[in-house]
This record gives C-alpha cells, sequence and structure tokens, in this order.
C-alpha cells in the first residue's frame, strides 16, 4: 500500500493495519528461525511498513499538539 493512501485510512484502520503488520513480522522471523521462510526479502518490505504506518500516526498526533498549544 502506498503511503498517499495511508495517509486516507482513519485512525482505526492505521492501528488495524500495525497490528496486521507486526503479527506478520512476527510469523516471518520465527519462519527464519525455524528455516521455513525461503523467501527473506519480504522481511525488509514489512518492517517498512511498520514504519510507514508509525510516521503516519505520529504526524496525526504532532499536528494535534500543535495545534492545542496555539
Amino acid at each position: 500500500m502506498k503511503t498517499s493512501e495511508m495517509r486516507a485510512l482513519s485512525a482505526e484502520e492505521l492501528k488495524t493495519k500495525m497490528t496486521d503488520a507486526r503479527e506478520e513480522l512476527m510469523k516471518l522471523r520465527f519462519q527464519v528461525v525455524s528455516g521455513q521462510l525461503t523467501d527473506t526479502s519480504r522481511l525488509p518490505v514489512v518492517r517498512k511498513e511498520i514504519a510507514r504506518i508509525q510516521t503516519i500516526i505520529n504526524e496525526r498526533v504532532g499536528t494535534t499538539v500543535q495545534e492545542g498549544e496555539k
């Protein structure tokens, strides 16, 4: 999913996406350790997705704090 598409999501949808991505990352890590994962290129993709979601959440929190300070 592109960043622009993620920005259009609501806060609840972002939290759901974050939860799903973290669960997927955990499963991928277990598969790497147990030797079952053959396509290891998915790991950095999921990590970057988590970082994108977290960045969007932090931006939204930052704008509400700044608006409240004015």
